[in-house]
């Protein structure tokens, strides 16, 4: 993961060197050399998506005309706006990834992936299951919900009796977005609060909101709110095009965004690039 990168690009090479004294562990032999299991580890996993999104973009001088991330893509987007620098956005995803993987132990939790029902539809079924939220609004008919073990159980019967045409369970640690991630927002905002924020270079539009930010006091409330508020990524790509964008840049590994936006925005121009050279 970024070994390609790192070996072509003197910049990105000296921020991945960097990102091993930040975390005090050789994550950049995880990212080359390590298991699937080792890669997974909620430790690992935000920091090494964070450092290669961010180093790919600065290492490429990308210069956009506005930026989002999803979730945890929030704070490479900060990064590549010049919100936060390399060292301090690493830092929060750092305390971010930890404090997520606490509040995961204190608490069974779980999400679940609705397809093929309205969001209206999905948003009913979760007021009428006690302790479970929206959390990831990530296309059109696309919902993934949050809540404790069996809430997630009831909703998704009640998601296949709507017809849903997929309801399942996600392979995660614990209920994101939603209610139960409250003790890792109150961590998160300590480090935020001692973290400088410039003010972007461009607008963010940002998951809370779905609306483009540029004061960095809202930007840092609206990080915070983000860890138990739904990501709003439909309703964001729909801002984008109300707004005149139609090209949209996916910046870091995996093309999972792009497909996405594909889905929202059917007439605008999507790329995806986790290399260097595209």
């Amino acid at each position: 993961m970024g070994k390609t990168l790192f070996e072509n690009s003197p910049k990105a090479k000296d921020m991945f060197l960097q990102a091993n004294e930040i975390l005090g562990f050789d994550i950049v032999q995880v990212m080359f050399n390590g298991t699937e299991e080792d890669l997974k580890k909620t430790s690992v996993t935000q920091p090494a998506i964070y450092i290669h999104s961010v180093a790919l973009a600065l290492a490429a001088g990308f210069k956009g005309d506005a930026v989002a991330g999803h979730s945890l893509g929030e704070f490479s987007a900060l990064a590549a706006a010049g919100v936060l620098s390399f060292a301090d956005g690493l830092k929060l995803v750092s305390i971010r990834a930890n404090a997520m993987q606490k509040a995961c132990d204190l608490a069974p939790s779980t999400m679940a992936a609705i397809v093929g029902l309205e969001d209206a539809q999905v948003e009913a079924i979760c007021a009428q299951v006690k302790g479970v939220v929206p959390a990831n609004y990530n296309a059109i008919g696309q919902l993934v919900i949050s809540g404790s073990k069996e809430g997630i159980a009831e909703a998704i019967e009640l998601s296949k009796g709507a017809g849903a045409k997929i309801a399942k369970e996600l392979v995660v640690n614990g209920a994101f977005h939603s209610p139960f991630m409250q003790p890792a927002a109150e961590e998160l905002a300590a480090g935020i609060e001692a973290t400088n924020f410039n003010r972007p270079s461009v607008s963010i539009y940002q998951n809370v909101t779905a609306k483009a930010e540029n004061d960095p006091s809202v930007i840092k409330a609206n990080l915070v709110a983000q860890l138990t508020a739904p990501v709003r990524w439909t309703q964001t790509i729909h801002q984008f095009t109300q707004d005149g964008f139609d090209n949209f840049v996916e910046i870091g590994p995996g093309k999972v965004l792009a497909g996405l936006i594909k889905r929202i925005a059917k007439d605008a121009q999507v790329s995806n690039h986790d290399t260097l050279p595209s």
